[in-house]
């Protein structure tokens, strides 16, 4: 397709001058990686672009996190990792003295920024601690979210310590399904205590803001699998998002996406990343992205033509019913245009 007065199209990645991606579901699920994954993120480095990792998955250190993605192909230095307990810690610093007692709720990930960090680790309320920061590991059961509840019993407006959530993530893609996330852990302790953490991960900023400090960003890109999270973090961090198709969220929650959730990019996998980005061309009630056209005819949202790539069709109702200051229940949207070949099996 060509753009403009007959220049190639941009591609997603044209101007951009690092890379943040998130792991899960962007790069692997579980120990694997996902299909085209590595080889597109390796050329957009050879290309020139720094790269960078962005996780809110508190369970393990930069350092096993980098050993990780390189086993799978990668080049990743700890450095070029970003934690959500590394965010944490930058919120913490602000909150508490420096060397206090931290209540941790989570494994050795949360566990060794506390400690590089200079505080003093405790799983116990009876320690007095000065706060306490959650974070996700598969190990966190009843006995660590009860001491959690034990040590902010006390409300804030009463004179209770802080409490730092790494992320709130309800849900962590694995090689088996969708297993249930921090954010589901961070719920259990906030109905027995009424009320509400601070976080630290995406979507909140001080992620980003780690990461573009460390990379010395001026023009990112982030790529992410989930728009509550990674695109709307991204979005309020200033930055540009692509949102693939192969991880949590699906055709169906980009259609519904709210404002600030909604991607710059949709691509089915990372090796589109490279291709011309198609244009979103709209005519009267009628849209189209390649040769995919949409109309809205009052509360139908109607495929004029399919075109042959099912992403443009799917670009193309997206746009549609973003365009139209309405939401998706405001129509009736034929089957076809949230079909989902896209889905990694």
């Amino acid at each position: 397709m060509m753009f403009g007065r007959g220049k190639p199209a941009p591609t997603p990645l044209d101007g951009v001058d690092v890379v943040l991606a998130d792991l899960d579901g962007v790069v692997y699920a579980g120990p694997g990686a996902l299909p085209h994954a590595v080889e597109s993120l390796n050329r957009a480095a050879d290309e020139g672009r720094r790269l960078g990792y962005i996780t809110n998955n508190a369970s393990r250190t930069d350092a096993s996190v980098a050993e990780h993605l390189t086993s799978l192909g990668l080049r990743v230095a700890p450095e070029d990792v970003v934690t959500s307990p590394q965010a944490a810690m930058r919120l913490l610093a602000d909150l508490v003295p420096a060397g206090s007692t931290l209540l941790v709720v989570g494994g050795e990930g949360l566990v060794v920024e506390v400690e590089k960090a200079g505080f003093v680790v405790t799983r116990s309320a009876d320690d007095a601690p000065a706060a306490v920061v959650q974070g996700f590991a598969p190990e966190v059961g009843w006995q660590q979210l009860a001491e959690a509840a034990y040590a902010l019993a006390t409300p804030p407006e009463e004179g209770g310590i802080p409490w730092v959530a790494t992320n709130t993530d309800w849900t962590i893609p694995q090689a088996r399904g969708i297993a249930p996330g921090n954010g589901t852990l961070v719920s259990a302790v906030h109905t027995a205590v009424g009320r509400l953490a601070t976080v630290a991960g995406k979507p909140e900023r001080p992620i980003f803001d780690v990461a573009v400090a460390r990379t010395g960003a001026q023009s990112p890109l982030f790529i992410g699998d989930r728009l509550d999270t990674d695109v709307q973090g991204a979005r309020a961090a200033g930055m540009k998002a692509v949102h693939v198709l192969t991880g949590i969220d699906r055709p169906k929650q980009l259609l519904a996406a709210i404002p600030s959730q909604r991607p710059d990019f949709i691509v089915a996998d990372l090796r589109q990343l490279f291709e011309p980005y198609p244009a979103t061309i709209v005519k009267g009630t009628r849209t189209r992205v390649g040769d995919a056209v949409v109309e809205v005819d009052g509360v139908d949202l109607r495929i004029l033509s399919a075109g042959d790539r099912q992403i443009d069709l799917l670009r193309a109702g997206a746009a549609a019913i973003w365009g139209s200051g309405r939401a998706i229940f405001g129509f009736r949207v034929p089957e076809q245009l949230y079909a989902d070949p896209f889905r990694v099996r």
